[in-house]
């Protein structure tokens, strides 16, 4: 048996904390839509792996903290703190992500957060 969206989202999250971006971009639909809002949308498979390799650079481990987690059908939503771990430093960004779920893969997946918090966590 498949898991359910909900399970599916979990794992993705999951997933984050063992580093492996192949995996990662896995758990996508070949077309999906990953929109990082404050930024533009990219789309496939390439594009996201390419946006997530582009501002996981220098980053030792990501880590997803997920606080809550609710699905309606096949949208899943998640509250969660994700961490970024540098040489240097620790970030925390709160995250408030949505995702739609097709056929047992993410076909969107669209991250709600302050850029500015997180560009000043990094610089700072």
């Amino acid at each position: 048996m498949s898991e359910t969206p909900l399970e599916l989202v979990q794992q993705f999250c999951d997933a984050w904390s063992a580093g492996d971006l192949d995996a990662i971009v896995d758990y996508f639909t070949d077309d999906a839509v990953y929109h990082n809002i404050p930024i533009d949308p990219v789309t496939g498979k390439d594009a996201i792996k390419a946006t997530i390799a582009g501002f996981t650079a220098g980053v030792d481990k990501i880590e997803f903290r997920v606080h809550h987690i609710v699905a309606d059908g096949n949208v899943v939503m998640t509250e969660r703190t994700d961490v970024f771990v540098t040489p240097a430093k620790s970030i925390e960004l709160p995250v408030m992500g949505t995702f739609e779920v097709t056929g047992g893969k993410i076909a969107a997946w669209r991250d709600y957060f302050d850029m500015n918090q997180f560009m000043s966590q990094l610089a700072g």
